[in-house]
């Protein structure tokens, strides 16, 4: 994917990729702290980072798959 135009500034589409994934996390978030899922986590900060790595993965990972 090339660089998206905002303004006259060319981004990333790495960056609109990281905003995505840490939306997605915050919901996720939200979603396992009414549940009570975050009870069974040790470490919650790095859960919350390996958590965001992976969404973010995901994401790279589909769009590149869907400009093939």
């Amino acid at each position: 994917m090339k660089e998206i135009d905002f303004f006259g500034v060319f981004l990333s589409p790495f960056l609109l990729w990281g905003i995505l994934a840490f939306v997605l996390l915050q919901l996720l978030r939200g979603l396992l702290g009414r549940t009570g899922l975050y009870a069974h986590v040790w470490h919650r900060p790095l859960f919350d980072l390996s958590l965001y790595l992976i969404i973010l993965a995901l994401l790279v990972y589909v769009a590149r798959r869907l400009s093939l």
